[in-house]
């Protein structure tokens, strides 16, 4: 048996190209430099039949189109079983709307999560007749495909900005931020597409995983102000920078894992391109993610 991994958008909000954007990786991209990438999700399948969704970003009509095993197979049909969320950040459930089509899957999230769709009567089109939300409690193995066993666990984060009241409690870790867990076989693969820090119990649950998917937002904490690009750091964000004596780079190279690649980056970090910072990354064995990058894991099971 085989699980496999396609990274449907490996961009953080706004993706690359950022509408409003003219930064040098945005420029690039516009002048057919660099290539455009849709913000964060990943898709999952363990039969290369059915798939789940993870976080339903506001290109998913993009990316699902863009990838043929995400195609109908009849007049009315979709591979595409199960969604699972992370967090309430925009990026990750706009996505939803686009869902809302009559089309049977099931929704999985944590009750902060689920309460926060709830409060938003625009999420009331997703009809719960086709649509059945599951609460997932922390730490709790579920199977949102058969013999896809997952946990989601608390990592450090913050609420969406759309709920922001003042200045937010940085670096909590509750239901608002999750993480995955898979389980297949002899694998075990994490999905942790934001992260604010990576504590000791983090550090200790990752460790010799098979494949790892993190939070590469910003390359350092002040990346947007040194661009001009906006006034916050990428802590204050709820997420932590890749570089630095307490970035994830130096954190997550200490662990032994078998594959670590970034996603959710940010439209302004240097990784995009060829450079002083990509370069860093790979000598140290990291990779960075992109739309249509495809991991596939034999996992020892029959």
């Amino acid at each position: 048996m085989t699980v496999r991994f396609l990274v449907l958008g490996a961009a953080a909000g706004g993706g690359l190209p950022q509408w409003n954007c003219g930064c040098q990786n945005c420029t690039a991209v516009r002048q057919g430099t660099l290539v455009p990438q849709t913000q964060s999700s990943l898709a999952v399948s363990v039969d290369g039949c059915d798939w789940l969704i993870v976080n339903a970003s506001p290109d998913i009509r993009q990316q699902l189109h863009d990838r043929s095993a995400l195609w109908p197979r009849e007049l009315r049909d979709s591979p595409i079983k199960s969604v699972v969320l992370t967090n309430g950040d925009v990026d990750h459930v706009a996505g939803l709307l686009t869902l809302r089509e009559k089309q049977p899957f099931q929704l999985f999230a944590t009750q902060a999560l689920l309460e926060t769709l709830e409060e938003n009567p625009i999420f009331r089109v997703l009809d719960p007749a086709h649509v059945k939300q599951k609460q997932i409690e922390l730490e709790t193995p579920f199977f949102p495909l058969n013999g896809l066993e997952t946990r989601l666990f608390a990592v450090a984060g913050k609420v969406p900005l759309y709920l922001e009241k003042g200045e937010p409690e940085l670096g909590s870790e509750s239901e608002q931020t999750v993480g995955m867990e898979f389980r297949v076989g002899a694998r075990r693969i994490y999905y942790i597409p934001g992260c604010g820090a990576v504590s000791a119990a983090l550090a200790d649950r990752i460790a010799g995983a098979d494949l790892l998917f993190f939070d590469g937002t910003v390359f350092t904490d002040d990346e947007m102000i040194r661009t001009g690009t906006g006034q916050k750091t990428g802590r204050r964000m709820g997420h932590m920078p890749i570089s630095g004596p307490d970035g994830s780079l130096e954190a997550l190279s200490r662990l032994s894992i078998g594959r670590s690649i970034y996603i959710h980056i940010n439209n302004t970090n240097p990784i995009w391109r060829a450079g002083p910072e990509r370069a860093e990354l790979e000598r140290q064995g990291f990779a960075v993610g992109y739309d249509g990058m495809e991991i596939t894991l034999a996992t020892g099971s029959q």
